[in-house]
């Protein structure tokens, strides 16, 4: 929830630049389209943080780029998820991880700010990576 909020940045559409996405906007698998848009050429590959406008809290490539790997173990919904912040770490498949934002190889349905999916700790992908952060 933290890294959705995060991604949003205080936006309350599907997307933090709005209600879809295009290839303006976000690396993503681009021959797919979201909504009435129109699919467009597809980059097959990651682009240069940085690439395309951040969102309100200033983060870069929270839609697509690469997956990102949170630090909580996949859970299939909320239910019990902590109130404060904090990692989920009871619970849920615990050799997996949550994956948030989408990659270049993902459809722009996966690239909502509310997606989320679970991966296996323990296997590569070239489009997932991870995003440091830190609380103050």
């Amino acid at each position: 929830a933290e890294w959705e909020y995060a991604c949003r940045g205080n936006a309350q559409t599907a997307f933090a630049y709005g209600e879809t996405l295009t290839n303006e906007l976000a690396d993503y698998s681009s021959t797919y389209a979201y909504a009435s848009e129109i699919g467009s050429a597809y980059r097959k590959e990651t682009t240069n943080v940085g690439s395309f406008m951040p969102n309100a809290f200033g983060l870069y490539d929270v839609h697509g780029n690469v997956r990102e790997w949170c630090a909580d173990p996949w859970h299939e919904n909320y239910h019990g998820a902590p109130s404060n912040s904090k990692i989920w770490s009871k619970g849920g498949k615990q050799a997996w991880r949550t994956l948030r934002g989408g990659s270049w190889a993902n459809k722009p349905s996966h690239c909502r700010s509310a997606h989320r999916s679970g991966y296996p700790e323990d296997l590569l992908n070239r489009a997932i990576g991870f995003r440091v952060a830190m609380s103050l």
